[in-house]
């Protein structure tokens, strides 16, 4: 190589090593462009505000006081059937029922409500396909009157099976997840001045079931006596979650939210009966019976010709005191000696 083209070569080299240096001082000297966050002011809006509904809320739910909230509404859009902060009192409102599906964040109109005391209240709450069906139930029985219209229940019903010697006595779980719709005639819970939900004893309860359920609840009164079980609320979470692994309950493709969570919602809510827990006597004393006590067959009365028993049965009496049995062939009479020497 000739000493004209080496000086070429290191020439390129020195200007390609200076191009890098400027380079990298040109990024490294000047600082980043930050972008600037912008912070997005949401528009004020002209307007009073208005109650809205702060969740879908389904025909036939009671209302809370987490189910609704007071929201500025334009007010070029207000209606006069819309509740507006002035003039409503909130609390009026809690234990009204859905009459008309609410979307969350519309607006909550006064013809889709329905007040305890209105025409058609108890139907409106209920769901469905849905039946309302009332227990007798005492302070014993009704968990001392901490059960309030809303929450959910199981039914226990406890009898004694008679038979020979000391009877079983027995209590089961029948009916599982049926929810509260009143007790006695109150279908909102009881506040004092300080608003604390006040605690009442009742004689009655009012719950949502099928009306197969129903039925089996009409029957249940009649062969004992009946007692209420108050559910935990992560209860009826976990029966779903272990029925949706199972395989008992499929809720869809899970494409469409919304319709996904009024399945899980209506599962959640769905009385149930079948796969049964139950206690015996011997479950809690030594002295109890474990099994159902049996019952002695009377004897299956003989073949009889006709005289006097069969007489006498014809006439509505049956023969007392010592009975002479007369074989005649294959026939066999038996003859009261009452009174004979």
């Amino acid at each position: 190589m000739d000493s004209r083209k080496l000086i070429l070569l290191v020439g390129a080299l020195m200007v390609a090593a200076i191009t890098a240096f400027a380079a990298r001082s040109m990024l490294v000297g000047s600082p980043a462009p930050e972008a600037a966050a912008m912070g997005v002011v949401a528009p004020k809006i002209d307007g009073p505000e208005v109650l809205v509904a702060t969740r879908a809320l389904p025909v036939g739910t009671i209302l809370d006081a987490g189910a609704l909230k007071f929201q500025p509404w334009p007010k070029e859009l207000v209606e006069n059937a819309y509740y507006l902060r002035s003039g409503t009192d909130l609390g009026k409102l809690i234990g009204t029922v859905v009459r008309l599906p609410i979307t969350a964040g519309q607006p909550v109109t006064q013809g889709q409500l329905v007040k305890p005391g209105d025409r058609g209240f108890l139907a409106a709450a209920l769901g469905a396909g849905m039946r309302a069906v009332t227990v007798p139930v005492s302070a014993q029985t009704s968990v001392a009157g901490f059960v309030f219209p809303g929450d959910h229940i199981d039914l226990i019903l406890t009898q004694s099976v008679e038979g020979d010697g000391p009877p079983l006595r027995a209590s089961e779980t029948v009916m599982r997840n049926l929810r509260v719709l009143a007790t006695d005639q109150r279908t909102t819970d009881q506040k004092d001045d300080q608003g604390n939900t006040v605690v009442q004893t009742f004689s009655t309860v009012t719950v949502e079931a099928t009306p197969k359920i129903a039925e089996q609840i009409a029957v249940a009164q009649t062969i004992g006596t009946l007692s209420l079980s108050l559910r935990s609320l992560a209860d009826n979470a976990s029966e779903l979650d272990r029925a949706i692994a199972s395989g008992n309950v499929s809720v869809g493709d899970a494409k469409d939210a919304t319709a996904e969570e009024a399945v899980l919602d209506r599962l959640a809510n769905t009385p149930q009966t079948g796969n049964t827990t139950y206690a015996v006597g011997a479950d809690v004393s030594r002295f109890q019976r474990r099994t159902m006590p049996a019952r002695s067959t009377p004897a299956a009365p003989g073949p009889s010709m006709p005289g006097a028993p069969v007489a006498a049965a014809a006439a509505g009496t049956a023969p007392t005191g010592p009975l002479v049995r007369i074989a005649r062939g294959n026939a066999v009479t038996e003859v009261s000696v009452a009174g004979k020497n």
